[in-house]
């Protein structure tokens, strides 16, 4: 931990360390005359207010003009996004976020009209419109898929008015991250020997990795105290989020905001509550991990403050980045060269903003821009943080392969199916790296890392499904979320989830706060589904070699061409089916005998 006692301005950040903004505009100026662009298309669209039904070569101008926009769109929201995140605390590009929002409120508004005037298309005549003007197959996807859910649509009017309401809809969201992470502190942690160190979302990982179990109490209490002082602001913002939620969906004719969002990627809602089912049914593999974990650290009582550090503390070194990137460009030569090819190009070409600086967003994520994806992390030299490398690449060529071989109008695959290609990445880092082993205490080391990504990708983002559906059902009861109720059920599920061996106290009863996940719409059950999708993949191009990965690479490559469960079919698993979560939770029981065995021996 002695390397991450202080944090650097943004401007000690070496440059070759921090994405390339300027591929996207080269400068701000660029940017706002690209955002004027942007601004004058409205009167244009909304020129074809009421003409869509008159022919196919009408229908094909407009859609070809909202694909147009949205392509510029997207990228004036990467860049201007794109360097909010890298100081949240900056008003300038705070405002340039805003800016930009209120053009695309706008823009939503102006086009309000489409979806209302597809639907009322008849198919006989819809299907005329592609005979006289066949450049119109270009978006039979897309119009197939939107007139799938006709019965949610709304009059004009009404479209209208819910575009408008956008903007107001973003805003817990919006709040929350300013709160999170731009105005709120923590204090300083000391560890054994009284030296401070810094404690921030991006920081708090690394200090509850250590060895040392002063530091990580101290982390701990310093994070969560912060968070708990705010804890009714926090409610709030939650309350806020499934209210506008509910809203929308109740709008839109929808029993829940459950199936409005599920039903918005064609996932059935029946897949969520089987991977709840099948988490509680392999409960006690949890509870069995949890006193492996208790018995081996030596500890009479646990705390959540010990779930991060390693059982196996001496063999955990610092990893520096260049070893990071090396390590998985080697792990993923099962993959092809074709893809380490794309992978190497990333590494080399400054997709990737590397280090934490002051002010900058927390956490991780790729985004899938054009020309290129941009990856933030906040690398700190840990085998964790090897692994995000690993995880965000795989979501960066997943987004590259999909962008380079799509038309922008099928490119964009759905949050189903995300989170496989960079769960795949780290399944095949961990077995090169097991491969690469025959020391026992090494081999113990990597085995809990893997038994941590099973804890934290299956068992702890199913539960934080689990929070999440609670939630929706209590607001769509009328009732309030408050930070007393929000705790209790919290508390609760921990209890579960985590079993007897854990003490659960009022620190991480308030953890839902700080939770950025719970804004994303019934997102996070996806990264259990796709880590077990991608243990069943990565498995089968080991076994069988190319024709699996060619499989997967079609899969990587095919945007939003097909309904989600369909793509991973294409790629060899089936999500309608118990057998993914099976096979995950059969691995990590083998993992945990493993383990077992060898700190036995």
């Amino acid at each position: 931990m002695s390397h991450n006692t202080a944090i650097k301005k943004r401007s000690e950040i070496a440059f070759e360390d921090t994405w390339a903004t300027e591929d996207l505009f080269p400068s701000d100026q660029a940017w706002e005359e690209a955002l004027e662009e942007l601004s004058k298309i409205e009167s244009t669209l909304t020129s074809y207010c009421g003409r869509l039904n008159e022919s196919g070569q009408m229908l094909y101008d407009f859609l070809k003009l909202v694909e147009d926009s949205n392509t510029l769109a997207h990228s004036l929201a990467n860049y201007c996004m794109r360097k909010s995140d890298e100081d949240t605390r900056n008003s300038t590009y705070q405002a340039m976020v805003g800016r930009f929002m209120s053009v695309m409120v706008k823009l939503s508004a102006a086009t309000s009209f489409e979806t209302p005037e597809i639907m009322a298309i008849s198919d006989e005549r819809l299907e005329s419109f592609y005979v006289t003007c066949p450049a119109l197959e270009r978006y039979r996807r897309s119009l197939t898929d939107m007139r799938r859910m006709k019965d949610h649509v709304l009059s004009a009017a009404e479209e209208k008015l819910l575009a408008a309401a956008g903007e107001m809809a973003s805003a817990p969201d919006n709040i929350y991250g300013m709160f999170a992470d731009a105005d709120l502190t923590f204090a300083d942690a000391l560890d054994a020997l009284g030296k401070p160190h810094a404690v921030s979302q991006g920081t708090f990982i690394s200090c509850e990795e250590s060895a040392d179990r002063i530091l990580r109490k101290n982390a701990y209490e310093s994070l969560y105290t912060g968070f708990g002082k705010f804890k009714n602001t926090a409610a709030g913002l939650l309350n806020a989020q499934n209210s506008q939620l509910k809203f929308f969906a109740e709008a839109r004719k929808y029993p829940t905001a459950f199936e409005a969002s599920l039903d918005g990627t064609n996932v059935p809602t029946s897949v969520y509550l089987n991977l709840i089912d099948a988490i509680h049914a392999n409960i006690d593999k949890m509870h069995r991990y949890v006193r492996l974990r208790k018995k081996l650290l030596g500890l009479d009582e646990l705390h959540f403050y010990d779930v991060y550090t390693p059982l196996v503390a001496d063999v955990d070194k610092k990893i520096p980045f260049e070893q990071a990137k090396q390590t998985v460009y080697d792990s993923l030569a099962p993959l092809g060269e074709a893809y380490r090819s794309i992978l190497k190009q990333g590494f080399e070409s400054r997709w990737i903003d590397v280090y934490q600086n002051e002010g900058k967003r927390s956490g991780a994520y790729s985004a899938g821009a054009r020309p290129h994806p941009f990856v933030l992390l906040n690398y700190t030299g840990t085998l964790d943080s090897q692994f995000t490398l690993a995880h965000e690449m795989g979501h960066a060529l997943h987004s590259y392969l999909s962008n380079s071989r799509q038309n922008p109008v099928d490119a964009n695959y759905v949050i189903f199916v995300a989170e496989v290609a960079s769960t795949l990445n780290e399944a095949l880092l961990m077995e090169h790296l097991l491969g690469k082993t025959t020391d026992k205490k090494e081999r113990a080391y990597l085995i809990n890392h893997f038994l941590d990504q099973f804890k934290g990708t299956i068992f702890r983002q199913t539960m934080f499904a689990e929070f999440e559906l609670w939630m929706g059902r209590m607001v769509a009861e009328g009732k309030t979320l408050t930070a007393d109720l929000l705790c209790q059920e919290y508390r609760r599920l921990n209890e579960l989830y985590y079993g007897p061996d854990m003490i659960v106290d009022d620190h991480i009863a308030v953890e839902w706060a700080r939770i950025p996940h719970f804004y994303y719409n019934y997102y996070v059950f996806q990264y259990a589904t796709g880590y077990s999708a991608a243990i069943a993949l990565s498995r089968r191009i080991l076994r069988e070699g190319k024709p699996a990965v060619d499989d997967y690479i079609n899969f990587l490559s095919g945007g939003c061409t097909k309904c989600p469960v369909d793509l991973l079919k294409g790629a060899g698993v089936d999500m309608t089916s118990p057998e993914p979560v099976d096979e995950a939770m059969k691995l990590f029981g083998q993992l945990l005998d493993e383990m077992e065995k060898l700190m036995e021996e």
